[in-house]
């Protein structure tokens, strides 16, 4: 091979080399950052890993709300209406957080099933709900019907 073909073939392979390490760095980077959202009923039937940090969401059941009197500390349990997760929080919740509100909750889950949040999202007004929260709510089943009575409230029939 003649000596400027074996340098020109020299920089196409260190370049292809550079470009190949920054590409799998970029990938490993994000792979770290990923969040990703599962429902009550996707955790209860055990799709997550445990210490895997996910999002969770779904609505905050009725008088499921407990606060601890000398911390900060807050467990409640949030549905989808088909299954149940409880969730342990320690710090200040948003101010429009409230029971039979959307919430969706980042953290992982404990060897005794217990979701462990380390961040609390409420929604931001009495009409919005996450999309993702509707989705899943909406795959998992749960109709208007039931959202409509969630809490003990009765259409009149």
């Amino acid at each position: 091979m003649k000596p400027h073909r074996r340098k020109k073939l020299g920089i196409i392979l260190f370049i292809a080399a550079g470009l190949s390490v920054a590409a799998g760095v970029t990938l490993f980077a994000l792979s770290q950052n990923i969040n990703m959202f599962f429902t009550p009923t996707q955790v209860a039937d055990g799709e997550v890993q445990l210490g895997t940090h996910f999002r969770i969401g779904g609505m905050v059941k009725e008088g499921s709300v407990v606060r601890s009197g000398d911390s900060l500390e807050v467990k409640f349990v949030t549905t989808d209406f088909v299954s149940d997760v409880p969730i342990q929080y320690e710090g200040i919740l948003p101010d429009l957080f409230r029971e039979g509100q959307g919430i969706v909750a980042e953290g992982q889950v404990d060897v005794a099933g217990v979701f462990q949040a380390s961040r609390v999202l409420a929604k931001h007004d009495e009409n919005y709900m996450s999309p993702e929260v509707k989705a899943a709510m909406d795959a998992a089943g749960a109709s208007a019907e039931n959202q409509r009575n969630y809490g003990g409230e009765s259409n009149g029939t």
